[in-house]
């Protein structure tokens, strides 16, 4: 493997940004290429996983939420989120207290689902935890959160705590 030199005072601000950008590329393209796999078996993509995550995480997630949470057009969300209902992997119930609100959970063959797609993904960053060491973990997580646009960070941040004990 080559040694990859991090001494980042050593770097322009020009070569630090462009050694960033390439090794969230390339880091993105290996962490997520295990999932494509499976999903492209299902014919889904990585919307689909999206909507799965983010619904896993928060059961009784409301449309609008998620619609907020994913930044993306009601069109976008309607078209991924209707094939997961229709294929049995989102269920939709209606609000107690508001009727026109739609809340998800995933369905058990949902969760089977993420749960097959987030096994390889959770051992290739626990791997890499482990070899960059605690220092580093809270180094990339600080700048994974700097990257995160002012306006909704703190939400954002809250969300990513959430049940994490912190």
């Amino acid at each position: 493997m080559a040694d990859i030199f991090f001494n980042v005072k050593k770097h322009s601000d020009h070569q630090k940004f462009l050694k960033g950008m390439e090794l969230l590329y390339f880091g993105y393209r290996d962490f997520i290429s295990w999932p494509d796999d499976v999903l492209q078996t299902y014919g889904f993509g990585r919307a689909h996983h999206r909507i799965l995550h983010f619904v896993g995480r928060n059961p009784g997630l409301k449309v609008a939420e998620l619609l907020d949470l994913l930044n993306i057009t009601k069109q976008s969300l309607s078209r991924v989120l209707s094939t997961l209902v229709e294929k049995g992997h989102v269920r939709q119930d209606i609000g107690t207290i508001d009727r026109r609100q739609r809340l998800l959970h995933l369905t058990e063959q949902g969760q089977n689902l993420l749960d097959k797609i987030t096994e390889h993904q959770k051992e290739h960053m626990l791997k890499a935890f482990k070899k960059a060491g605690d220092q580093s973990v809270e180094g990339f997580w600080k700048v994974l959160s700097a990257l995160i646009a002012d306006e909704n960070r703190t939400e954002i941040l809250d969300r990513v705590n959430k049940d994490m004990g912190a």
